[in-house]
């Protein structure tokens, strides 16, 4: 249930029983406060003496005038106060009542009254209160104990304004808690999606966003290992552009770069999601494909030679296959040598070749 949802007795939790024993504690009995109430027309007489003298005090405190503010919530306050002092002679200290102090305290903690100027406030009310009641009593019997249950139902009170002060720290603590957990559960996912990045770019080539040779030596290690394990060929295709130095020398490095973008896309864009597509440098390219024999592979190669023909009619690439598993394999040193030979002779082909 939401805190909206309940009353404020709910939120502290506190019932007929507690109210019975926090007087008890006190020592508020009810002939005490039935005292109180036979004096009440005392109050009622001089209500506006006694919030008139308590409010030129209290404005009379800078840092309670800044907290009033103006003219109309000083009215909307004289009008509360009166109600506050009346209560006091009430003679009725229920659930209402206590609700209704409850509820001061919320606001005061709300409009950032601090509990000394609180404490301070209480003290100068009783002080006028007394005063009125002692010039009305004179002598009486009566009034040194109507003082003392006045007391001790003001400091009742206070008990009550305070638990709210209280618990609305708390709910200000355990906002700021959970809003620091947020937070602190933001960062922890940006810094491990950062990492993701890093760590992604730094097993990427920037130019051509396939896996650098370090990565691809990783991934190669890995695949060989399944490849035995589970009893599987695995297939090298290796790509050299033709006369890449002459491309760079007759059209210019950025010409040459987008000569080698191009392949990466278009081999990015035939391969499965299983093939790790790799630039091993310069002008050299390595497609791993698990699973995959030679002549499936070189069909995977002509669809990427058919499509670079298509961006670069006037350039040309020579393939390299070498396949090994899944009787005998080879390492991997020893299967990126095969098809770096086989692409060589790829080349002497004169441009458009694969060879297995």
């Amino acid at each position: 249930m939401k805190r909206t949802e309940k009353t404020l007795l709910e939120q502290l939790q506190i019932s007929d029983a507690d109210i019975t024993r926090r007087m008890d504690l006190l020592s508020l009995e009810q002939q005490n406060l039935d005292l109180l109430n036979k004096y009440r027309p005392i109050i009622e007489v001089n209500i506006d003496q006694i919030v008139d003298e308590f409010y030129e005090r209290q404005t009379a405190v800078d840092e309670i005038s800044v907290l009033i503010g103006d003219a109309d919530t000083l009215a909307r306050l004289r009008t509360a106060q009166r109600k506050y002092v009346l209560d006091l002679f009430s003679g009725i200290y229920d659930v209402e009542y206590v609700n209704n102090r409850l509820r001061i305290g919320l606001v005061h903690k709300r409009i950032g009254v601090e509990p000394k100027l609180y404490l301070s406030a209480v003290q100068t009310l009783k002080e006028i209160i007394v005063r009125t009641l002692g010039k009305a009593l004179n002598d009486s019997a009566d009034y040194a104990e109507v003082v003392q249950t006045l007391d001790r139902l003001l400091c009742f009170d206070v008990t009550l304004v305070f638990d709210t002060y209280i618990e609305s720290m708390i709910g200000e603590i355990e906002i700021a808690k959970d809003r620091t957990e947020m937070y602190a559960r933001s960062l922890e996912l940006k810094v491990a999606e950062r990492t993701r990045q890093l760590e992604m770019l730094s097993k990427k080539d920037p130019l051509t966003n396939l896996y650098n040779r370090r990565a691809m030596q990783e991934l190669f290690h890995r695949e060989l290992t399944l490849a035995r394990r589970h009893k599987s060929k695995i297939t090298m295709a290796y790509f050299d552009v033709d006369d890449f130095k002459g491309i760079n020398d007759k059209y210019g490095h950025i010409r040459g770069d987008e000569v080698l973008s191009d392949l990466a896309r278009v081999i990015l864009d035939n391969v499965r999601e299983t093939d790790i597509p790799c630039r091993y440098g310069g002008d050299e390219f390595c497609l791993i494909l698990p699973e995959c024999d030679a002549v499936s592979a070189k069909i995977t190669c002509e669809k990427i030679l058919g499509e670079f023909v298509v961006k670069h009619s006037t350039f040309s690439l020579s393939i390299g296959i070498g396949e090994t598993g899944p009787e005998h394999y080879l390492d991997e040193n020893e299967l990126i040598t095969l098809a770096d030979e086989n692409m060589y002779r790829a080349k002497k082909k004169k441009g458009l070749s694969i060879c297995l």
